[in-house]
């Protein structure tokens, strides 16, 4: 039995092994996920993002435990940061998750950023689809926790929750963190603590300043004590009446198809970038590099000799 069929069939280490995969990438990668394509698309896929500390694996664990409750299967994928000097990264959210490991219905998978920016990692996409090809009907993705740069998530996921807590600054900061405009959902987590209800108002308070559509979404600002279960089963439902939102106004439609515009533009990058790898000789590259350090050459000129060698070298 190939791995595509093993995994649609709900074989647990055939999906392990599928995500090492498509984490790996590479051909095979690639055909993996073309034999899994077509059962795709059927996962709600949320987003969780906000600053370290605020609470984001406790929050995630505790929404799956809530829909594990109500019947569903929950596949997780924590993005942890990568180190710029030993290139490692702890992976320590699935730590935080290990009440949720005996559960049969759900699937923790943590993942290195490997440097990428904009909270996820590269195969972040790819993963998500081999979850959603699995079965699984919640597919939560957490991201590094890296602030302002969080915005990739928006086009990854149906439903963004970003999390605020108490303390983290004035309301001008809570605006010059960019972050607030991706957000479906916002949780005040840790909402035990002295100034929540002030976080609230301030974060209503720059919802009623915000350009929303009459007829649109207003995200919803709600609070929770995530590590006492506070607050969850409001948030699980908002998420929902967000999905449901999105199909009932047609909006669906086109978050996928920015979702497969965004994927389809990262794939053609890095399939020429490696096309090009594999068509210029390495002292191409050096000496293209040289001329720049030299400023003989500017980058973008540089740019246009390599593709044009690499489609010159492919015969075309």
């Amino acid at each position: 039995m190939d791995l595509a069929q093993a995994l649609l069939e709900g074989n647990r280490r055939a999906l392990a092994q599928a995500l090492t995969l498509v984490e790996t990438g590479g051909p095979q990668a690639r055909m993996l996920l073309a034999a899994l394509f077509a059962h795709t698309g059927r996962a709600h896929i949320v987003g969780v993002t906000g600053a370290p500390g605020a609470g984001k694996s406790t929050l995630v664990a505790a929404l799956a435990a809530h829909w594990r409750r109500t019947g569903r299967t929950v596949g997780i994928i924590a993005v942890d940061p990568t180190s710029p000097f030993t290139r490692g990264a702890i992976l320590g959210d699935r730590i935080r998750m290990q009440a949720l490991s005996g559960d049969s219905g759900v699937f923790i998978r943590s993942m290195a950023s490997r440097g990428r920016l904009g909270g996820i990692a590269r195969a972040t996409g790819d993963a998500v689809a081999v979850l959603d090809a699995a079965g699984f009907d919640m597919v939560l993705v957490e991201t590094v926790g890296a602030g302002q740069g969080e915005v990739e998530i928006a086009a990854t996921a149906h439903t963004t929750i970003v999390i605020e807590t108490p303390g983290a600054g004035d309301d001008i900061q809570a605006i010059k963190a960019g972050i607030l405009e991706i957000a479906d959902l916002l949780v005040v987590n840790k909402a035990d603590r002295d100034g929540a209800e002030q976080t609230v108002r301030q974060l209503r308070a720059m919802l009623s300043l915000a350009d929303l559509p009459a007829d649109g979404w207003t995200p919803p600002v709600l609070t929770a004590v995530a590590t006492r279960g506070e607050g969850i089963e409001a948030i699980a439902a908002a998420t929902e009446r967000h999905l449901a939102y999105l199909r009932e106004s047609g909006r669906f439609a086109g978050r996928e198809q920015e979702r497969a515009r965004r994927e389809l533009r990262l794939i053609l990058q890095e399939t020429a970038l490696a096309r090009v790898h594999a068509r210029v000789s390495s002292s191409d590259w050096d000496a293209l590099i040289a001329q720049i350090v030299a400023r003989t050459l500017d980058p973008y000129a540089a740019a246009d000799q390599l593709l044009d060698r690499a489609w010159s070298n492919a015969g075309g």
